[in-house]
C-alpha cells in the first residue's frame, strides 16, 4: 500500500508542478499511517503570513487548494469519503474552522461548492510560537484516527479523519 501512496503523490506532484511551477519550492507534505498499514497523504503550499484568510470564506493557502490522497475510506464527521483523490480546503472563523473535501483536484480551479464531498468542523486553539507559512501535519491519536492539524499565525485548527 505503501508503493501505491508514493506513486499517487509523485503523480499528484507532476500534476501540481504542471499548474503551479512558480510555487515549487513552497509545497509540503504531511503523512498519516493507520495500524492496518494503509495511509493519508496532504499536499500542501505554505503560504508567508501576508496572506490572511478571511473569517467565513473558503481559503486556498499560497492560492491552491490543498490535495488530499486517501489509501482508504475516511469518515469526517458523519461523512464517508470513499478512497481517492481530493481537493480540500478551510474556512477560518473565530471560534472553529470547517474542513472541506472536495471532488475536484485541479489545484488552481475554482472552489465548487457543488463538488464537495464532506465537511466537518475543526477545534481551534491558540498556539506559542506562531509559524512563519501554514503548517499541516496529522497526529496518529488511535488505531483508526488520524488528527489532520493545521497551524498558521497563532491559530492551530484540528479535526479527526477515521478509518472506515
Amino acid at each position: 500500500m505503501r508503493i501505491l501512496a508514493i506513486c499517487v503523490v509523485l503523480l499528484g506532484q507532476f500534476c501540481f508542478c504542471q499548474n503551479a511551477p512558480n510555487q515549487y519550492d513552497t509545497r509540503a507534505t504531511a503523512y498519516c499511517d493507520f495500524d492496518d498499514g494503509q495511509e493519508i497523504v496532504l499536499r500542501y503550499v505554505g503560504t508567508e503570513l501576508k496572506e490572511e484568510p478571511h473569517n467565513g470564506r473558503v481559503w486556498m493557502p499560497g492560492g491552491s487548494a490543498m490535495t488530499l490522497f486517501a489509501g482508504t475510506a475516511l469518515g469526517l464527521g458523519n461523512t464517508v469519503i470513499p478512497p481517492g483523490a481530493y481537493s480540500a480546503y478551510v474556512i477560518p472563523n473565530k471560534k472553529e474552522w470547517t474542513l472541506i473535501v472536495n471532488k475536484n483536484v485541479n489545484a488552481t480551479a475554482p472552489y465548487d461548492e457543488k463538488q464537495d464531498v464532506a465537511r466537518g468542523n475543526m477545534d481551534l486553539g491558540e498556539v506559542n510560537s506562531p509559524p512563519k507559512q501554514l503548517q499541516a501535519s496529522f497526529a496518529h491519536t488511535g488505531p483508526k484516527t488520524c488528527s489532520i492539524r493545521l497551524y498558521y499565525g497563532k491559530s492551530g485548527a484540528f479535526a479527526d479523519l477515521t478509518e472506515k
